[in-house]
């Protein structure tokens, strides 16, 4: 049971990999250049790979625990798109991902 545990949390970060390099190609002109940019490609890849993972993830884990998991990586993502990009960060993103993080915590537990 524990390699698909471990096979969703690489999954989660496979997931968060592939988001952050989406976002890096995001600055090109047009969206020929943006799709084939080397980071867009590694984040398509990133996607894929997490995907993947998953699937082998719900193997033995229940989705109403896998799915809700996943959520954390909107968490990741907010403070890293703040530190990485300067995008903003205020209560809200706060309150917002303590929730998150609250509710995975109560799901996990049963």
């Amino acid at each position: 049971m524990t390699v698909y545990y471990v096979a969703l949390g690489i999954g989660i970060l496979a997931g968060i990999a592939g988001q952050i390099l989406l976002k890096a190609g995001a600055d090109a002109p047009d969206i020929i250049s943006q799709v084939l940019r080397p980071s867009t490609l590694a984040g398509l890849a990133f996607y894929g790979s997490a995907a993947f993972l998953y699937i082998v993830a719900l193997r033995k884990i229940p989705v109403s625990v896998a799915f809700p998991s996943v959520s954390l990586s909107y968490a990741i993502v907010a403070v890293l798109g703040h530190f990485m990009f300067g995008e903003p960060f205020g209560l809200k993103q706060v309150g917002g991902i303590a929730l998150i993080v609250g509710g995975v915590v109560l799901i996990n537990q049963s």
